[in-house]
């Protein structure tokens, strides 16, 4: 933990190297992320709600999505980019290091700029919250902060299927972004809006659902069954698979060599 903190620290200062840049990039991704925000908005200008939906339940959902990419987007920006390691060769470098080879990969690039994102969702999430005025108990706060953390590990699966990947394609492909980008822009409302066989891929392929649609149910009360409150766990467990194909593509790799 505190090699990664560290090396958060080379990334932060690096960054802050041109700081006329690095604001303007916080501008763009603030105008960039309210667009996103106003689309909605603008839906509902037309509709008074969907499916049953009304509004401030649908930031609520969008809120917890992107929190969980732009998350993923700042600390994990390394397996993003995890093809960049293959092409280059300097996968054989981490492999040479004492250290965890997930971790030597989290540590070696972030994007500190997507920070404004993850503010912006949370602000999001406070103005969704308060015009629901729901009956907040222990259980739902609870599963408020599963779904939140389940939106970070879900992209971090994502990420690290795309990762594992490029031991076979060396190069990351383009349809890795219908589940990461795509798929963020579906999950950002609920997945019970779409038609079946949506709902079947984004429920038992990727486990979008179990993030933000089912312990959503609950938060809102529109079902009382508690293991809807739970169901965020289910995406822990998807983690798990996910690393081990990582580690399975890192002892299949073969060395670039000379």
């Amino acid at each position: 933990m505190k090699l990664y903190i560290k090396a958060l620290k080379m990334h932060i200062m690096s960054e802050l190297q041109y700081k006329g840049s690095f604001f303007m990039s916080i501008i763009s991704q603030i105008i960039t992320f309210f667009s996103y925000y106003f689309v909605i908005i603008s839906l509902f200008t037309k509709f008074n709600n969907i499916k049953g939906f009304s509004l401030y339940e649908v930031l609520l959902c969008f809120s917890i999505i992107q929190f969980g990419f732009a998350f993923n987007e700042v600390f994990a920006r390394g397996i993003d980019k995890f093809d960049n390691f293959i092409i280059s060769g300097k996968f054989d470098q981490l492999l040479l290091r004492p250290k965890n080879i997930i971790l030597q990969v989290l540590i070696s690039e972030t994007d500190f700029v997507k920070i404004a994102r993850l503010i912006q969702s949370l602000i999001v999430m406070v103005i969704a919250l308060i015009n629901l005025r729901l009956e907040i108990t222990l259980l739902k706060i609870f599963t408020l902060i599963l779904m939140f953390i389940s939106a970070i590990i879900i992209f971090f699966c994502l990420f690290l299927i795309s990762a594992s990947y490029c031991f076979l394609t060396v190069q990351g492909l383009e349809v890795r972004n219908v589940l990461t980008d795509g798929g963020k822009q579906m999950a950002q409302y609920p997945i019970g809006i779409f038609n079946k066989g949506f709902i079947f891929v984004f429920t038992f392929i990727v486990p979008y659902a179990f993030v933000n649609y089912y312990p959503l149910l609950y938060f809102l009360g529109r079902n009382n069954n508690t293991i809807y409150a739970f169901s965020p766990l289910i995406v822990f467990i998807y983690l798990i698979p996910c690393i081990l194909l990582f580690n399975l593509g890192t002892k299949k790799y073969k060395s670039v060599g000379s």
